[in-house]
């Protein structure tokens, strides 16, 4: 097992050096002249490319990004030049705030849906499977920014049950209902079909193996089969999907975010690619490449844990 971890761990870092190269040359393609954004279109040439020598923007694109590279490893990711503030606050502050809604929106939803997946494997082909299996389907076919505007328009607006705009909710649960509910709704739909659909067939096949046909066989009840034999085997599919989901929860919030004026990473990102605040953007990117590298490092972990022929092999 730790050689298995160290193996896993190493594809980490290997994945992560790459993306940060891919992420650093990419920002530096994006069109408009950093120096130009923070001057304004009125400042002459001369000064706009002697703002860009101050910030390094000069050199060649391998030095620039072994300089950024390290200062980042060191915890320096630079001052905004288009915000004047540090960086690393910034982005760190984002990121707290996506990962309340997506814990918020992952503790409701993943249990909920691996529940109804097995449901709907326990009773194949009835009624109840096939209406479990339309619904996680329609879920995944509707756009989040419809329902977010559904809800925003009925519950907020109408109803006035909830706020139009989210913010960082408080200590107060009641809080947290108030300011992340609308906003997890249309995540939670989303995670539903995959989650519940992934689940289902995983438990479909672990009902159909061997393994649990001997153990029927012997007599033992059927609760102490599905729990025991069925859904242990079964997850390993759904613990892949659960941590791709956790990486698109960081990142993907981009809609949600805007649609309910919600302060987390996604919007951050957009501000910044939009206002060419290339620290930021950059910082932005690769902490969410880390979140889903050690998304995926977790569930390779947990698939050790759970069968030890992964680890083996």
């Amino acid at each position: 097992m730790t050689r298995y971890i160290l193996k896993r761990l190493g594809l980490t870092v290997i994945t992560l050096v790459i993306v940060s190269f891919v992420v650093f040359a990419a920002s530096q393609l994006l069109p408009g002249d950093v120096g130009r954004t923070i001057l304004g279109p009125y400042a002459s040439q001369q000064q706009v490319d002697a703002l860009d020598k101050s910030l390094g923007n000069d050199k060649p694109l391998p030095v620039r990004y072994w300089n950024w590279a390290s200062d980042f490893v060191k915890g320096d990711w630079g001052t905004s030049p288009v915000q004047n503030v540090e960086v690393r606050p910034l982005v760190l502050g984002r990121l707290k705030n996506s990962l309340y809604l997506a814990a918020f929106a992952m503790v409701l939803v993943v249990p909920f849906s691996i529940f109804m997946g097995v449901v709907a494997a326990l009773k194949y082909g009835k009624l109840a499977d096939r209406a479990i299996s339309i619904i996680g389907l329609s879920f995944i076919a509707l756009p989040e920014f419809v329902i977010g505007v559904i809800l925003i328009v009925v519950f907020a607006v109408q109803l006035g049950w909830f706020p139009t705009s989210s913010q960082v909710p408080g200590t107060n649960p009641v809080d947290w209902f108030r300011q992340l509910l609308l906003p997890a709704i249309p995540i939670m739909f989303v995670l539903f079909g995959y989650i519940s659909r992934m689940a289902r067939a995983g438990t479909v096949d672990a009902l159909q193996a061997n393994y649990t046909r001997t153990a029927i066989l012997k007599g033992l009840p059927r609760r102490h089969v599905v729990t025991r034999h069925v859904v242990r085997n079964s997850m390993l599919p759904t613990i892949t999907v659960v941590s791709v989901q956790v990486g698109y929860l960081v990142g993907g919030l981009l809609v949600v975010e805007t649609l309910f004026a919600y302060p987390g990473i996604g919007q951050l990102t957009l501000e910044s690619a939009t206002g060419h605040d290339l620290p930021t953007l950059e910082a932005c990117v690769l902490m969410i490449a880390i979140i889903y590298c050690f998304a995926n490092l977790i569930a390779d972990l947990a698939y050790g844990v759970l069968n030890p022929r992964v680890r083996l092999a």
